[in-house]
């Protein structure tokens, strides 16, 4: 391989059948970390890829894996684990890009799917993407063999830890031979992530960022604003920021579903995709995202996983998340492709502390910004129509032969004309020409007296599902239902305590309402499960309650005759 230039694809000894698709897809010069995976896992080796979201690791682990598959043999050769169905949904289709139109005998299995479609596909598949849950799931059904797998790939192994998929991850590792290649590739490396790490044979550790938590390519900045208002200061910062495509990132599918709502109610092309979505809404949502016909989208964060888009300039922490490697997650959408992105965090004053900690664990500034005001607004639509008139300015053959005709018959002059035009483009666009509004943020953006806010203490209740550890129920089938049909993160969820026939599950009061606004079941052991609120926590000052027990019949005493006290030593 040459020093002097940087590698190519061929250089890296791939195949020429997959040197070819890559020539189609339009990709020419390898990343940093598929230069430096690629060459690992082609010569046999098992491999630690740590890298930030948006360095191609999935062709670094795909294309190897690709080149492994041999035609003639049967079984299920190559298994990728991804946490969520929009990721493997998304491996899958790189991978069959990757395969060009060579045969790919491939099955994607995820939750909330039919089993006999995938049990089909199971039956003839070479490679399988799926999620932990469903793969375990059809593992133990016996319509998923892994006997014969020869490449064990683990995508995002953090954020499996973090939904609770780790115990199922090792049980589907510990389900193949002894002899196959692992890669692993995970943004951060906790504890339990070291410790799966331990059972590769003799691995490659790669990490192309000289930190873990690289974002000094990123302009970040934050802008303080009250819960009441965040709303109309999002409104504000996606007016100011000018062109450009912009992904807001919000807590919850239904918060994502109603900002979606209230802006275009305000006007803005926007549109969610979050995992209440159908596939096909998912897709068209993307189709456009990708031609660039959609300027806005309010994602989550498992959505998010989905995206691959390069021109992405701008991202919006509507809600802020609550662990730094989420939030580098989120920002790196914005810096793909070697450009330089832009990231704004809209914060309340008790999120200022979380902030602080993820300045220091970056090791980078986020500056502080105001609301934008009514004139910065102003600026930023000028800007724009400026560079729409730029953008015009080379076809304008015909204009200007249309220009000398409407003079020659009107009378008009140049300046008429072109002022007409310019007032009639303006007016299009509803960019206000003259003197600019007020400088001055809005009334509720402007700094209070210490103290004011309707902050109050979060109440936390539980949520009651009549099934247990008879059935076989475990915290990560309760994480794994919860997240993908209740649409929560794994920050939302609290402890979770299994008794033999029953569960409870402890929830912020807000999110129970939300959850239960949306679902009212979850699907867990392969059966629906109804779920109410068991009986509230106490406020403060208010004595404890117990959960709810079988009730005891009213004419019976609350407790028997007091006996008399006797004396165990006695």
């Amino acid at each position: 391989m040459s020093t002097a230039e940087p590698p190519t694809f061929a250089d890296l000894g791939l195949d020429p059948v997959l040197l070819c698709a890559l020539e189609e897809l339009g990709f020419d010069t390898p990343t940093p970390i598929q230069t430096a995976v690629i060459q690992h896992l082609l010569a046999g080796r098992d491999v630690i890829g740590r890298a930030r979201t948006g360095s191609g690791k999935t062709a670094a682990f795909g294309l190897p894996l690709l080149q492994g598959i041999d035609p003639g043999a049967h079984g299920v050769q190559a298994l990728v684990l991804c946490p969520t169905r929009e990721l493997a949904l998304q491996v899958a289709g790189a991978l069959q890009g990757f395969a060009g139109t060579g045969p790919l005998a491939l099955a994607t299995v995820y939750g909330g799917a039919p089993y006999p479609p995938q049990i089909a596909a199971l039956a003839r598949a070479a490679v399988v993407v799926g999620t932990p849950g469903r793969l375990l799931d059809h593992l133990q059904r016996g319509t998923l063999d892994l006997s014969t797998v020869r490449t064990f790939v683990l995508d995002e192994a953090d954020e499996m830890l973090r939904m609770g998929f780790l115990e199922d991850v090792t049980r589907l590792l510990d389900a193949t031979p002894e002899w196959r290649q692992v890669a692993l590739f995970s943004a951060t490396m906790p504890a339990p992530i070291r410790q799966v790490a331990l059972r590769l044979s003799d691995p490659v550790e790669v990490q192309v960022e000289d930190r873990d938590l690289s974002v000094g390519h990123i302009a970040q900045h934050w802008v303080e604003v009250p819960s009441q208002h965040k709303l109309d200061a999002l409104v504000r910062v996606l007016q100011a920021t000018g062109a450009g495509t912009t992904l807001v990132f919000a807590r919850t599918r239904a918060g994502c579903a109603e900002t979606a709502d209230a802006l275009a109610r305000r006007g803005l092309a926007v549109d969610a995709l979050h995992g209440d979505l159908a596939q096909p809404q998912r897709e068209r949502v993307l189709e456009r995202l990708r031609a660039r016909q959609l300027t806005i989208v309010i994602a989550t964060d498992i959505a998010a996983r989905g995206i691959d888009v390069d021109h992405i300039s701008h991202i919006v922490n509507y809600d802020l998340p609550p662990e730094v490697e989420s939030y580098v997650h989120r920002i790196g959408r914005t810096s793909r492709a070697a450009h330089r992105g832009t990231a704004i965090s809209l914060c309340t004053p008790k999120d200022r502390f979380r902030l602080r900690a993820f300045q220091k664990a970056t090791g980078s500034e986020i500056q502080r910004m105001e609301v934008p005001s009514d004139a910065d607004i102003a600026r930023a639509a000028r800007r724009r129509l400026v560079d729409e008139l730029r953008d015009a300015m080379a076809e304008t053959a015909l204009a200007e032969q249309a220009m000398d005709e409407l003079m020659a018959i009107q009378g008009w002059s140049e300046r008429q004309l072109g002022a007409a035009a310019l007032t009639l483009l303006a007016r299009r666009a509803q960019v206000a020409l003259g003197d600019l509004p007020d400088e001055r943020p809005p009334a509720w953006a402007q700094p209070q007296h210490k103290g004011v806010g309707d902050f109050h203490r979060t109440q936390e209740v539980e949520l009651f599902l009549p099934i247990g550890r008879k059935q076989g129920l475990t915290p990560a089938d309760v994480v794994g239902a919860l997240t993908h049909a209740g649409g929560l993160v794994g920050r939302d969820i609290g402890r979770i305590s299994i008794t033999p026939s029953k569960t409870f599950v402890g929830l912020g009061r807000a999110t129970a309402e939300a959850l239960l606004a949306r679902v009212d079941h979850l699907l867990l052991r392969n059966r629906e499960v109804h779920f109410h609120l068991a009986r509230p926590q106490p406020t403060e000052g208010e004595p404890r309650l117990h959960r709810p027990s079988t009730p005891r019949p009213r004419d019976l005493p609350l407790r028997g005759p007091r006996r008399p006290f006797r004396d165990k030593h006695r």
